[in-house]
């Protein structure tokens, strides 16, 4: 059996299919203490996770520590708001592929204009703008994985067959982290130059010189 006779391809598909964003209306409209917070997040996000019944979402101790990195703007008497859930919820899926401090870098700029901003546009609206792009983006996904995968499925063809299912899934696993290599790159790329561009003159001559 080769790697394109299996059925791997339609179920990533139907994962797929099964990733859907936390809606803002999802989210309860009353303060929530951290324990609530913490609980919020894992039920609906856990199926995002790897291992959904062991893995945890978000603990304490990191909801703490983005507080202390600047990524999370304080509690109100140890309360959070829905626009505090809607901030973890970036910081969430941003996590597994930036660092603390690019994450930072680009929701600081958000939270500082537009978090609980009582007129106008407001943390919310830019939430429910990004992730209304999802749907469209996960079918381009699809057909882009379904292409990588035959792709592979036509490597390594002259192997013996004990081997080539294997190397034809080595192939595809090559293939997917490579596009998240450079997508990852450029992430990098536009975050630095953001940096750049709106780093204090006073800091901009001091780097020249050096």
């Amino acid at each position: 059996m080769t790697f394109e006779n299996d059925d791997i391809l339609q179920s990533i598909l139907d994962s797929l299919d099964r990733v859907k964003h936390i809606r803002p209306e999802e989210i309860p409209d009353i303060e929530l203490y951290m324990d609530q917070v913490t609980t919020f997040m894992g039920t609906r996000l856990k199926n995002t996770t790897r291992n959904p019944q062991e893995d945890k979402i978000l603990t304490k101790t990191m909801i703490n520590n983005y507080a202390k990195n600047d990524l999370l703007p304080p509690p109100v008497k140890k309360k959070y708001s829905r626009e505090h859930v809607l901030v973890l919820i970036f910081i969430y899926y941003y996590k597994g592929i930036m660092s603390i401090s690019d994450i930072q870098t680009i929701l600081k700029p958000i939270t500082d204009e537009f978090f609980q901003k009582e007129d106008g546009f407001k943390l919310e609206d830019i939430y429910n703008e990004v992730f209304s792009l999802e749907e469209g983006e996960v079918e381009f996904l699809k057909k882009d994985i379904a292409d990588k995968f035959h792709k592979a499925g036509n490597t390594f063809t002259d192997m013996p067959e004990e081997n080539q299912k294997f190397l034809q899934m080595f192939s595809f696993i090559c293939m997917l982290s490579f596009d998240v290599y450079v997508k990852k790159l450029i992430i990098e790329k536009l975050i630095d130059t953001y940096k750049e561009e709106n780093q204090p003159a006073a800091d901009k001559g001091h780097h020249r010189k050096s």
